[in-house]
């Protein structure tokens, strides 16, 4: 996915959910709307590198979207996260039409937001089934969930807070595959250096109980990360590029959680 031009600065503060202040490049502080529902664990840094889009719809309220932001890391580089949820089922679209997702290649058919089992799921996909003269279709349906928490142990963690409707959509998905019909859940995984994905206990075990009831009612788990593509030393697009491990068992480390947020 490609981005729109985008503009640096540094994070001032992230607050009322949906505001950022931000300091661009030439000194002028901004608001910037903030994209993202979550509580932003770990990735809320105020003066980090930030980038923004910039708008000039007059319908809207503020000029300024919060895109990405840069997190130092321990080892002394640098992890490159998108914090705008509302990209993640572009990005995942992309890969998908693609087929850069090995286990979802060959559908020919792709809906977004479809209503099932009561419930709205981001992607349903389609291909002719195995007998070419009937009607029959295979389908999966896939719902998608974008991690960008990263905790003091290395790893990655989803949900960064507790998410009912995350486990709302598992149940769903649950009961698509007691059925007998193909259900994913699909990590976007939107933070560079994250390499594998585990649900995270410590904050939701709720939806971590579900998730595991879920892959034991024949829900396929995968995760992909992201890549942010560069040109001129600045971002310019971002694309899902690689299969991330998912651990259902591993559980954080809570000293650690508890040291890092003092």
């Amino acid at each position: 996915m490609d981005y729109p031009r985008l503009v640096p600065g540094i994070l001032i503060r992230r607050y009322k959910r949906f505001l950022a202040d931000v300091r661009l490049e030439d000194g002028r502080e901004v608001v910037a709307h903030c994209p993202n529902t979550g509580s932003m664990r770990a990735v809320n840094v105020p003066g980090a590198r930030v980038w923004l889009s910039p708008s000039d719809n007059p319908k809207r309220k503020l000029g300024w979207t919060w895109e990405l932001i840069a997190l130092p890391q321990p080892d002394g580089g640098t992890a490159l996260v998108s914090v705008h949820t509302g990209r993640t089922n572009a990005i995942v679209e992309e890969a998908l039409r693609a087929g850069r997702i090995a286990p979802l290649a060959g559908f020919c058919e792709l809906k977004r937001e479809v209503r099932v089992e009561g419930a709205r799921l981001d992607f349903r996909l389609a291909k002719p089934g195995v007998d070419a003269g009937s009607a029959a279709y295979v389908e999966a349906y896939v719902e998608v969930k974008q991690v960008t928490l990263r905790e003091p142990d290395g790893h990655g963690y989803f949900p960064d807070a507790v998410s009912e409707r995350g486990r709302r959509h598992l149940e769903v998905l649950s009961r698509l595959a007691s059925e007998g019909r193909r259900a994913v859940l699909l990590f976007c995984v939107a933070h560079t250096r994250i390499e594998d994905v585990a649900p995270a206990a410590h904050i939701d075990p709720a939806y971590a109980q579900a998730l595991g009831e879920a892959v034991a009612a024949g829900v396929e788990v995968l995760a992909y990360g992201c890549e942010v593509d560069w040109q001129e030393g600045a971002p310019v697009g971002i694309r899902l590029t690689r299969p991330l491990p998912v651990s259902l068992t591993r559980q954080v480390d809570a000293a650690l959680v508890v040291d890092a947020e003092r």
